[in-house]
């Protein structure tokens, strides 16, 4: 047996990369370990870099540096990992059969072949920027790495005109970022709703509102077509629709995994288009692990593959790595697709399945959408958030959640997972003993009034309709009576149109008039009452009832206010 110590390369000295490196060396202290990054920074949180532009985050190095203020750099892996950092030193070739990888030291335009016993994948990934027109020209940018967030800072500038094309994680933050720093921003989507396929289009709705609210110029349904200027300096964007003027433009579009050196070696591919790995975080080669932006992932609850791209996910790819090749017990199970932004003071959150993505996985979904404060109501700082929880039906199991609101949403998206995590269904996350004081959370915390919501929903004692599926039936003219049981004060400060108002305290009294071959659909502020209002029409023999989930709180489209003009019932 071989006393040498193992030769480990890591292609890649960002977050997966260097977290294999660190502790790799932990569990190895003889192994020779060298990372190869064609940049110059390393270790660096990239998801902070909006941060730094909006200047919350006073300094750009402060993302590459370790909580005492160190800078993580080569000199500080030599001495404090023990790891050989080659930065500008780019990995162009690997040769499986002899055990090599080919470099490129680009300051000298060097090649060298460096042997390896492992090899480590964490390419990571790149913005997807097809080929627009005008790509190229100067002020266009994508933002993933700290040299991009250095040529943004530069060109912020109050009262410049920003164009943000793409209505993700990233051009929200953007959005946010440069209109914090007195831009003129405009975020162009071409999908109907921003966060397509991570939100409801309800939920997104709220988002939309707030960016409005803020001044950004929203613009959806309309797809990018040329970016064009003069002298090599963008100056304009046009798109299906119109075309916006521009001194920076932001291309927020996604992001695409690096596998060319894993494809041109012949690793396999998955087909989500990102390096295949087992659970070890292992190749189709044994010798070559991969971790990180670059690599595929597995949704825990319907077992498909996908592509997330994500630093908490790198991260824990790295400690798999390092400790599946140290020979020790550790797999990577899957996501959730736990994600969260922030937007203008609008907190969000998403995990598990929508209620469209866990119908076409084979589930048969049941959800609900339920407003809460997130404290004691009466305590100074409260705010609300709006829930929306989804569970399958036979099983009751939990399937998702999706929050958004001013409120306390990350450790409520937090505890969701947890439960996602270990099978949990809706009766254990109605009785989870969650942490209780009036300054953090009600008695009945969001996600258990949300669960026993859904609860009443599935056992037959109320049925109800989302703000989604309500706008739709209203959009086709369905004949169906909305019943407002709020107060009259209530109904005079703001109201939904067409709603006739009957207080709950006057609904027993008044129950005859009401017509029972119709749809009636009561609500309130939140709802409380509207299921209040559904348990007093069953019991008078009413069966076409059903309350609106949420209710003026969590209704996203237009209301009226002002003097009202609508039927009050006396």
């Amino acid at each position: 047996m071989s006393t040498e110590p193992r030769k480990i390369l890591i292609v890649g000295g960002v977050a997966a990369g260097m977290k294999s490196a660190s502790r790799l060396r932990r569990l190895d202290p003889k192994a020779q370990i060298t990372v190869v990054e064609r940049g110059i920074h390393l270790s660096y949180g990239a998801c902070a870099l909006p941060y730094v532009i909006s200047e919350e985050i006073e300094d750009l190095d402060e993302v590459r540096q370790t909580a005492n203020g160190t800078v993580r750099d080569e000199a500080f892996f030599s001495m404090v990992k023990d790891v050989e950092v080659l930065t500008r030193c780019e990995a162009v070739r690997i040769d499986r059969e002899k055990q090599e990888l080919e470099v490129h030291f680009l300051d000298d335009d060097r090649y060298q072949s460096m042997s390896y016993d492992v090899l480590v994948l964490a390419t990571g990934s790149r913005p997807l920027v097809p080929p627009f027109p005008g790509r190229d020209l100067a002020g266009v940018c994508a933002l993933k790495n700290m040299d991009d967030a250095a040529s943004i800072a530069k060109l912020v500038e109050p009262g410049a005109r920003a164009v943000i094309v793409g209505g993700g994680l990233i051009g929200l933050e953007m959005a946010e970022a440069l209109g914090s720093r007195g831009m003129d921003v405009t975020l162009l989507e071409m999908q109907e709703q921003v966060l397509f396929g991570i939100l409801d289009s309800d939920m997104a709705e709220h988002i939309h509102r707030v960016l409005r609210n803020a001044g950004i110029k929203l613009h959806l349904g309309e797809a990018l077509q040329t970016i064009s200027g003069q002298n090599d300096q963008v100056q304009k964007v046009t798109t299906t629709i119109g075309s916006y003027p521009a001194d920076l433009v932001i291309l927020a579009l996604g992001a695409k995994p690096n596998i060319e050196l894993a494809q041109e070696a012949g690793l396999n591919i998955g087909p989500s288009g990102a390096i295949a790995v087992n659970q070890q975080m292992q190749t189709s080669d044994p010798n070559i692990w991969a971790a990180g932006d670059c690599v595929e992932s597995y949704h825990l609850l319907n077992h498909q593959p996908l592509h997330l791209p994500l630093g908490s996910t790198a991260n824990k790819h790295g400690r798999i790595v390092a400790d599946a090749i140290c020979g020790r017990p550790a797999h990577f199970p899957g996501i959730l697709g736990t994600l969260l932004v922030k937007v203008f003071g609008l907190n969000v959150g998403r995990t598990g399945l929508s209620p469209e993505k866990a119908a076409q996985s084979g589930f048969d979904p049941v959800s609900i959408f339920a407003p809460s404060p997130d404290r004691v109501h009466s305590m100074r700082g409260a705010k609300p958030i709006l829930t929306r929880l989804t569970i399958d039906r036979e099983s009751r199991k939990l399937l998702g959640a999706q929050i958004v609101g001013p409120g306390e949403v990350a450790k409520r998206i937090d505890v969701v997972a947890t439960a996602l995590s270990f099978g949990a269904d809706i009766d254990q996350l109605a009785q989870v003993d969650l942490g209780y004081a009036p300054p953090f959370s009600a008695a009945m915390d969001p996600l258990h009034q949300a669960a026993n919501a859904l609860r009443n929903k599935l056992d037959g004692l109320a049925d109800s309709l989302s703000p989604l599926k309500l706008k739709q039936r209203l959009d086709l003219g369905e004949d169906l009576l909305l019943l407002d049981v709020r107060s009259p004060a209530e109904h005079a400060e703001v109201r939904m149109a067409g709603a006739t108002l009957l207080p709950l305290g006057k609904l027993r009294a008044k129950v005859a008039e009401l017509p029972k071959d119709k749809l009636i659909v009561p609500f309130c502020k939140i709802s409380l009452r509207g299921y209040e209002a559904v348990r007093i029409l069953h019991a008078a023999g009413f069966e076409k009832v059903a309350y609106l989930e949420g209710g003026l709180l969590g209704w996203p489209y237009e209301l009226e206010r002002g003097a009202p003009e609508v039927p009050i019932t006396n």
